[in-house]
């Protein structure tokens, strides 16, 4: 699960770089996705959609160079990009994703996002309860 922690940056300094925003987004009322997030030097910034006990929506924006560090979950993972391309790996097999392009990275599987430019993307999570 990726959240709001600082839990990497393509150079691996866990201190830096990623800046979280807990509060999630108006109810009932209309967003244009891909406007809600900047993007922010040398950084990645996550914006919560919506944060419940059985799961959670979450944006992210991934500046030129940024990525995520090797990490497993228990749950399932989709994500869907939305603006730019990404290198999403997956047990160790890169799967270059697209605008518009989604993956699920299945709950245990070791995975990281290598930096592959800016992009933005969209992650859901849904805790089963039965993984």
């Amino acid at each position: 699960m990726i959240t709001g922690s600082n839990t990497g940056k393509s150079d691996m300094n866990a201190d830096k770089g990623i800046k979280p925003d807990s509060t999630e987004l108006e109810k009932a009322i209309s967003h244009i996705i891909v406007e809600i997030i900047e993007y922010v030097p040398n950084s990645v910034v996550i914006k919560t959609i919506i944060k419940k006990s059985t799961g959670n929506i979450s944006i992210m924006s991934f500046d030129s160079g940024e990525g995520l560090t090797e990490k497993t979950t228990p749950f399932d993972t989709f994500a869907q990009i939305i603006e730019g391309k990404a290198c999403i790996v997956i047990d160790k097999v890169s799967h270059l994703l697209e605008s518009g392009q989604g993956i699920i990275i299945p709950a245990h599987s070791p995975n990281f996002i290598k930096p592959n430019g800016r992009f933005k993307m969209i992650l859901t999570i849904i805790k089963s309860g039965y993984e």
